[in-house]
């Protein structure tokens, strides 16, 4: 299915968020995840299920000032 990833199109046969992130290799790391412009906290991911042309966000803390 194609989903919009950070605003670029994605095809995927992720069925759901926690699926994406792990494959992407976020796994592990501390981002947040949204929807449709929906956050959606790490417990919930799995959740989550991916749709045709859903909108998905994820995004990791920037260091430095």
């Amino acid at each position: 299915m194609k989903i919009q990833l950070n605003g670029a199109s994605h095809d995927t046969e992720h069925p759901d968020l926690a699926a994406l992130v792990a494959a992407l290799g976020h796994e592990g790391d501390k981002v947040a995840t949204a929807i449709d412009g929906l956050f959606v906290a790490r417990q919930n991911r799995s959740q989550s299920p991916l749709n045709e042309g859903c909108a998905v966000e994820i995004v990791a803390p920037m260091e430095g000032g």
